[in-house]
């Protein structure tokens, strides 16, 4: 019986089945590059434009990443890295650097990055905070299926992980849109209001499964005030 058991956890853990996350947190408790959580999107299609929010709690300053995702063509399709006082975008295999945003450890830090290929815009939003809006490939999109991960960076197409690049802490509250979001919606969401759901990925509909050593639970600590 207890075989049956295991059993059933190790394949139930390999298949993608919608829950909804309210209140829950996904927990990376250890610096590994095998523990991840593959996300499978709403919808499939050529973005020109993206908006990605989370709120992660960390009490560790290096660089790491919570979001990612690869491409057939470009393994940093879509990947934001925070750490050593400082946020990077990297989309299509370039990136920018965005300084003096909130980088707050052992506190939950909500986050929106959003990016405009019609005018190859990007911002983010920490905590309220605005940075300022960076040129970042003008006229690109993320094409082909994506493969979208939270926990660690995709140096290669679904795969490739560094030890180095993993997230180690606390995620929750995982929305994508395939539009740049007003800021009256950003603020919103930073105020833990979620105006309409991503139609991409939604927390409260998300199709996932779950790789190595990563924990799901209803989370315990206060987000927003």
């Amino acid at each position: 019986m207890m075989k049956l058991a295991i059993l059933f956890l190790m394949v139930s853990s390999c298949y993608a089945v919608p829950n909804d996350m309210s209140g829950k947190v996904i927990i990376f408790p250890a610096e590994t590059n095998t523990a991840h959580v593959k996300v499978t999107p709403a919808v499939e299609k050529i973005f020109f434009s993206v908006t990605v929010c989370l709120r992660f709690f960390s009490d560790y300053n290096k660089e790491q990443a919570p979001f990612s995702i690869s491409t057939p063509s470009h393994a940093d399709g879509f990947v934001f890295f925070r750490g050593d006082g400082r946020y990077r975008l990297y989309i299509g295999d370039k990136g920018v650097i965005f300084n003096g945003l909130p980088t707050g450890l052992n506190e939950w830090n909500s986050v929106c990055v959003t990016w405009d290929s019609g005018n190859g815009l990007a911002q983010f939003w920490v905590n309220g905070k605005p940075s300022a809006k960076k040129a970042l490939q003008a006229g690109a999109s993320i094409a082909g299926t994506p493969s979208i991960m939270l926990g660690q960076d995709q140096d290669a197409y679904a795969g490739g992980f560094d030890v180095h690049d993993a997230f180690y802490g606390h995620v929750t509250d995982v929305h994508m849109w395939d539009n740049v979001l007003s800021p009256a919606e950003i603020e919103n969401y930073m105020k833990c209001v979620i105006s309409r759901p991503g139609n991409v990925v939604d927390w409260k509909n998300l199709e996932y499964t779950k790789h190595g050593y990563v924990i799901v639970e209803p989370n315990q600590i206060n987000i927003c005030p």
